[in-house]
């Protein structure tokens, strides 16, 4: 027997151990949060496997997932512990209960969110993914043809790479954030603040052709405020440019496995810092609250020179 015959076996067993009414509304939340934030098809699956634990745990207390209390989600990560789990299997555990339960309040299918005041396992911060230059410059340079849908991913991703936009900053954007005439952004962050972010020469001059070409064929007679459109007018989403940023690093002949809207972000960052850009000035342009957060980049840095410096010194 192969292994993905026992896997499929497995999860058939597992499903068979949860009521059906429980795995209805467990794949329905994993619909929404697909079409909300694009989860690749391993994340939902480890989503789903974690909701039904949950949901097996529940049912020996006689309860369904829409009953859980905050007690009962304490109880089930101490037996988790207990079990010998790790903190990073636990840590997801928790992603996926507080993704599920965030979605049931917010639809008012539950009067509380039991994973409010859970506190994420405390795990060893990793260091985000960047690409390197030549593989970020092989993105950009290929599929550059004059098509309306070439020029409006050559566009968006010039954008992302000159201003470290997050994807949902970017498809957000509208026509009155952009200031061709200073080649600046004003973009609205998390928590509802405005940044202004400089665009680069390079990605100003790709934004002019399609807001000159593409986005006046796109909208038509159209009163559309989205600064990206679709061909059919309506505001690009966040799954779209998401497929057609993998479909371009295939081109590219990039690995499209490490290639995402936020590793674009990554690299924004890391290119930066070893460039020699302050940690002070990079917070801003990223809009994070906290310098914490940007000092993560700084380990990235460390990492390439650790590489060069093994890969060119006699002794390295």
């Amino acid at each position: 027997m192969s292994v993905k015959t026992t896997q499929i076996r497995l999860q058939a067993r597992e499903a068979d151990s949860v009521r059906d009414s429980e795995l209805v509304c467990i794949d329905a939340v994993l619909e929404r949060l697909w079409a909300e934030q694009g989860l690749s098809k391993s994340s939902l699956a480890s989503y789903r496997r974690d909701l039904m634990a949950l949901s097996r745990f529940l049912s020996e207390r006689n309860k369904g997932l829409d009953d859980a209390a905050q007690a009962d989600l304490f109880d089930f990560l101490s037996w988790r512990i207990q079990q010998g789990y790790s903190a990073k299997s636990n840590a997801r555990m928790l992603s996926s209960q507080r993704a599920y339960f965030r979605i049931k309040k917010r639809n008012n299918e539950i009067a509380e969110d039991p994973t409010r005041l859970l506190e994420m396992p405390h795990l060893p911060r990793s260091i985000p993914k960047a690409l390197s230059e030549s593989q970020i410059e092989a993105i950009l340079q290929c599929d550059n043809g004059t098509e309306p849908s070439q020029i409006t991913m050559r566009c968006m991703v010039e954008l992302m790479y000159a201003s470290g936009l997050r994807v949902s900053e970017l498809v957000e954007l509208p026509t009155a954030a952009v200031n061709t005439r200073q080649g600046l952004l004003r973009v609205m962050g998390k928590g509802s603040k405005e940044r202004l972010v400089p665009m680069g020469e390079e990605a100003q001059f790709w934004l002019e052709q399609y807001l000159s070409v593409v986005r006046p064929l796109y909208v038509g007679k159209l009163t559309i405020t989205s600064l990206f459109v679709a061909p059919n007018g309506r505001p690009l989403t966040r799954q779209s440019f998401w497929l057609a940023l993998k479909k371009r690093a295939v081109l590219a002949g990039v690995d499209s496995a490490v290639v995402s809207p936020h590793v674009l972000r990554h690299s924004f960052a890391t290119h930066l810092l070893n460039h020699g850009a302050d940690l002070r000035a990079l917070q801003m342009l990223l809009g994070h609250s906290s310098l914490s957060s940007t000092q993560i980049y700084t380990l990235i840095a460390k990492e390439g020179l650790k590489r060069m410096h093994k890969q060119h010194h006699p002794r390295g």
